[in-house]
């Protein structure tokens, strides 16, 4: 019984989390920046992964279409707001 009450898909998922946190300061480390950024968005994809299914239960829902395109519309928002902010303020695209 205290098995079904203890959550240990989150608390696995929160400790998940901490640890790439942790990794991802290897950006503190003297090191070249094509491999700090390597590193970095390797563990954003992992967290963001470990985020979508332990606590967004995306794999929980029945109409994972919905589900999908809800992703793909949220990263289109955010690749705009990424590469938007990108072009005017350091590449100095603005009119």
């Amino acid at each position: 019984m205290l098995k079904q009450l203890f959550p240990i898909k989150h608390v696995a998922g929160y400790i998940s989390s901490l640890v790439l946190s942790a990794v991802a300061l290897v950006v503190l480390l003297d090191m070249p920046s094509a491999a700090k950024m390597g590193i970095l968005l390797v563990t954003a994809i992992i967290q963001a992964a470990v985020q979508l299914v332990l606590f967004m239960h995306i794999g929980e829902a029945e109409d994972k279409k919905s589900v999908y395109i809800n992703i793909a519309f949220a990263l289109f928002v955010g690749l705009v707001t990424i590469f938007g902010t990108l072009f005017i303020f350091v590449w100095g695209w603005y009119a």
